[in-house]
């Protein structure tokens, strides 16, 4: 993977980085999915939503953390909400009426 140091040629531009992001993992179609994560957290395990609305992203997750009495965060529009409490989660989803489905394994 070389990167261009120096160019001679006048009309060169760099090109665009498409930097994807998580919500690029599940397709947009109105369905919410949770996912156990692990990987480069040490082992610690976090609950991942993927599927949430932008405009509700902030609020839900705030929601969540209080309701759980656990902490989280929001990183590139993706909910992480900490520890294994997969079917928790899942069922104040379901309670708020939004449909949802769990993702991997």
């Amino acid at each position: 993977m070389n990167k261009l140091v120096y160019s001679t040629d006048p009309n060169w531009q760099a090109p665009t980085e498409d930097h994807s992001t998580q919500e690029g993992l599940f397709p947009n179609d109105g369905v919410i999915r949770l996912r156990r994560e692990t990987k480069g957290r040490k082992g610690a395990g976090v609950i991942c939503i993927y599927g949430v609305p932008s405009t509700e992203v902030g609020a839900l997750a705030k929601q969540l953390k209080k309701q759980l009495g656990t902490g989280g965060a929001v990183k590139k529009g993706v909910i992480e909400i900490q520890g294994d409490r997969l079917a928790q989660v899942q069922a104040l989803l379901v309670k708020a009426g939004l449909k949802v489905k769990q993702a991997g394994g």
